[in-house]
């Protein structure tokens, strides 16, 4: 274990050496049903799998080996962010909190190295380290402030990971996405299982992380930030592509416009990998790549996967925010003062598509919801009474349908000479067919 810890801490320091040089030369969607699966033969890429998917729809847009685990190392941060920034969103951390360092946070191996054993940072500060700089002792840090214990947190890890809907294979043994050998002492007593990830499973993640905590792209943005003000160097972003580093002499080669995220990870089982994000023109795409053979090799082939989509994509609008649709525009109600109720779209309508795609082969479909009790007057605008559904290549996205308008419920006069009247239509449409 300490050859291995030692030859690992060597590697590293070598890379973090060549990376903090470079830089210092010029500082710096509800889950959507898949379409199916892209030939792998579209792209040839050097990695062990990849996926493209759009970051509004969660809609699948490339994929090779996309459904295979793979060790995904310090991408399985993504997840540890997600929950800090969900325990900041309820409530239970403050972003200047101050942490302490427990001696665990302080010995853990790999990327970062900045905190000591007792020190205090804030949940600011320690974020930044953990989304820019993939700061292991960071990430063990907030793990346990927020979970007391970072066998604790990973439970909250694989349990958000259901709730994600990832794959059967996906699961988390710590905060930072290292192997087990590789924590020692304090690998987890219960938890036996290696950290394991599909591609599409870190796109999804990225994907929930961008809808629900967009705040994120703030930190992973940001090409180079100090820890504390009086260190002499400040934590450089791993990310080579950041469009922040356009202007930058050794990695402007690699910057990508519109990339603003997200992370990237690598042990020797793990190889090179990386999750990217980027917008053009209003569309935001995801990649992965995981088991590139070098680091330069994870951003040429993210740059290949984001090519392939902003080139041949493009986000069409299908319906805007309170808008009707043609296939149902009303919604029947009962015991109203009316009988049905004009309905538009909750929220817009958005969809991925092959640039030139006719309008014909985009269907859109409504249908009223199936509980009774919801579509019987009193109805209030707003109120959800159906959902329309987008079809295009195999794949289906859905919005809700809400009431247009209020409806009063009718008076008993008003049902009872409407009920006689549905009476007398009834037993005359009867005759007639008899």
């Amino acid at each position: 274990m300490f050859v291995r810890a030692k030859r690992i801490c060597s590697t590293l320091a070598v890379t973090l050496l060549l990376h903090t040089t470079l830089a210092a030369v010029q500082p710096a969607a509800v889950r959507a049903e898949e379409a199916p699966p892209a030939q792998s033969t579209e792209l040839q890429l050097n990695a062990k799998s990849a996926v493209l998917m759009d970051a509004a729809t969660g809609q699948i847009l490339y994929q090779y080996n996309a459904d295979v685990a793979y060790p995904p190392a310090s991408m399985a941060k993504m997840m540890t962010e997600y929950l800090v920034m969900e325990a900041v969103d309820q409530g239970k951390l403050k972003l200047d909190e101050m942490v302490t360092t427990s001696q665990y946070a302080a010995d853990v191996i790999g990327s970062g190295q900045l905190l000591a054993a007792n020190e205090q940072a804030t949940v600011d500060n320690l974020f930044a380290a953990m989304s820019i700089y993939s700061s292991n002792d960071a990430s063990v840090a907030l793990a346990e402030r927020i979970a007391g214990t970072e066998e604790k947190f990973a439970q909250m890890m694989n349990d958000k990971a259901k709730e994600f809907g990832l794959s059967p294979q996906a699961h988390f043994n710590n905060a930072t996405g290292l192997s087990i050998a590789d924590l020692g002492k304090y690998a987890p007593k219960e938890n036996k299982q290696e950290t394991m990830l599909t591609a599409k499973d870190a796109a999804i993640i990225a994907y929930h992380m961008i809808k629900d905590h967009k705040k994120v792209l703030e930190y992973t943005k940001t090409s180079s930030r100090k820890f504390r003000e009086k260190d002499a160097a400040p934590m450089v972003n791993w990310n080579w592509m950041l469009e922040a580093n356009k202007d930058n002499a050794n990695f402007k080669r690699y910057a990508y416009t519109g990339l603003d995220g997200l992370k990237t990870g690598h042990t020797d089982e793990a190889g090179y990998c990386f999750t990217g994000t980027a917008e053009r023109k209003g569309m935001r795409l995801i990649s992965v790549v995981m088991g590139t053979p070098t680091e330069p090799k994870r951003f040429e082939e993210t740059r290949k996967v984001l090519d392939y989509g902003f080139n041949n994509f493009e986000s069409k609008q299908i319906a805007a925010a309170g808008a009707p649709i043609s296939s149902m525009q009303t919604v029947n109600i009962k015991k109203g003062v009316e009988t049905e109720v004009p309905v538009v779209t909750e929220q817009e309508m958005k969809l991925v598509v092959k640039k030139g795609t006719p309008d014909d082969q985009i269907q859109v479909t409504g249908q009223a919801v199936a509980d009774e009790a919801k579509l019987t007057a009193p109805i209030q605008k707003g109120q959800v009474v159906g959902t329309a559904k987008v079809t295009y290549n195999g794949s289906e996205h859905t919005v809700n349908l809400v009431a247009a308008q209020d409806v009063e419920k009718g008076s008993w006069i008003r049902l009872f000479f409407r009920a006689i009247k549905n009476f007398f239509v009834d037993t005359i449409n009867g005759a007639k067919k008899g």
